[in-house]
């Protein structure tokens, strides 16, 4: 596991800094807590945000993971994208 992570660190970040080529009708952003294992078993908030093309398409325009749901946190990952 260790080894595949490190083989996707660079594609993660490739992907997080790609850049948005379509436009998007509407953007849904949300968050959710789902059991991380970091240090302990803690429940951490999954942040993400969703586009929705003209067409209807669906597509996952970023995300990010943090310890609890806040606005700094949505502060930045709106700013970055």
């Amino acid at each position: 596991v260790s080894n595949i992570s490190k083989q996707m660190i660079p594609k993660v970040e490739a992907y997080h800094k790609r850049k948005l080529s379509d436009k998007f009708f509407c953007v849904y952003l949300d968050a959710t807590y789902l059991p991380l294992r970091r240090d302990t078993f803690e429940r951490e908030a999954v942040y993400i945000a969703i586009g929705i093309k003209p067409n209807g398409h669906k597509e996952v325009i970023d995300y990010c993971i943090a310890p609890s749901e806040n606005i700094e946190v949505w502060t930045d990952m709106l700013q970055n994208m």
